[in-house]
């Protein structure tokens, strides 16, 4: 089928002054997509000519993320904040917003993934640059909105509305409702006590790129807010494609917690730990929400595999903090006998 969208973002590369040749005959490669509407692409060249000298490799990878569905005056804004913070982030080169097109610098190929995959020994190494970047990045200083209790609240429903109702077919009773909601409260009054600085919310393996300087390489930080300043750690330590024992877990939040003291913005005695965790049960809430919503809207089944990790990430929480005994009962009676997908 004619791929009308990738065709115009060729055209459009190949006609943008960008600094390098792109010859007429080359054609674009999808790279990767993601959750989002959003679409990643490389020209299938070896070599191009920058200033009459060959060089290796275009350097840039082609965007196409169309403006009814995306952001991309936020992509440009945080991209460009990101960079002035001294982060490892796509510059972007070039772009169209009217079309939803735009060059980025390119990262590479190495996702944090594919690395923990093959070489599990340089985990502990990738991690501690990645909770440095995470106490960067809470310094970066960028309008946006906050992650507020409305937002916090809304995204919570996407679990009963999508997971349970949708995906699960549950009928859900007054009393579930309400307990439900009262989980939902309260998750975010704790999540709101926190301490707020910039968030990623997407800081996960997937996300994370293996670079050579200036580590880690970030990308998809365009749905970026102020936040609860242990909402990106729990996107890295209660990542939904990668599970951590738990030891490792306490540690590595102990080690931030150190970092947020030396940085006085905790004092010795906050709770980081209950923090992290309850932050993670909203989190996951909200992940079996979506990954339900790209299921059955987008047409992106293969989420759904990962939503049993997200669920006994879930169960861990609920059964730790009596807060939520409800909905540790509930994900033992009602939805774990519905798993896996």
């Amino acid at each position: 089928m004619k791929d009308v969208r990738a065709e115009a973002l060729a055209s459009w590369a190949k006609s943008e002054d960008l600094g390098v040749e792109i010859p007429a005959e080359a054609e674009l490669r999808p790279v990767s997509d993601d959750a989002s509407f959003r679409r990643y692409f490389r020209f299938d060249v070896d070599e191009h000519k920058v200033d009459g000298r060959k060089v290796s490799g275009l350097g840039l990878v082609f965007v196409d993320a169309p403006p009814e569905h995306e952001d991309n005056e936020s992509f440009l804004k945080i991209s460009g904040a990101l960079i002035d913070g001294n982060l490892n982030c796509p510059r972007v080169v070039a772009s169209d917003l009217e079309q939803g097109f735009m060059a980025v610098t390119d990262l590479g190929n190495t996702l944090y993934l594919d690395v923990m995959n093959s070489e599990p020994s340089r985990i502990p190494s990738l991690y501690r640059e990645a909770i440095d970047g995470i106490v960067r990045m809470m310094a970066v200083t960028c309008e946006l909105p906050p992650y507020d209790e409305q937002r916090l609240l809304d995204e919570m429903s996407l679990f009963h509305e999508w997971f349970l109702e949708k995906q699960l077919g549950i009928e859900l009773s007054d009393a579930d409702r309400s307990m439900l909601q009262q989980v939902y409260l309260f998750l975010s009054q704790r999540a709101l006590e926190q301490p707020t600085g910039f968030v990623h919310r997407d800081y996960h393996c997937r996300n994370l790129m293996v670079v050579e300087s200036n580590a880690p390489g970030i990308i998809d930080f365009q749905d970026a807010v102020i936040g609860p300043v242990t909402y990106d750690l729990v996107s890295l330590y209660k990542d939904c494609y990668y599970r951590f024992d738990r030891e490792v877990v306490e540690q590595s939040v102990s080690a931030f917690r150190d970092k947020l003291i030396a940085g006085e913005i905790v004092s010795a005695d906050a709770p980081v730990l209950e923090w992290f965790d309850l932050m993670g049960a909203q989190r996951h809430l909200k992940c079996a929400g979506i990954f339900s919503r790209l299921n059955l809207r987008d047409g992106k089944p293969g989420y759904l595999k990962d939503i049993p990790l997200v669920i006994s990430y879930l169960q861990e929480a609920s059964d730790m903090y009596p807060a939520l005994s409800s909905l540790s009962a509930f994900l033992r009676e009602q939805v774990q006998p519905r798993l896996p997908l």
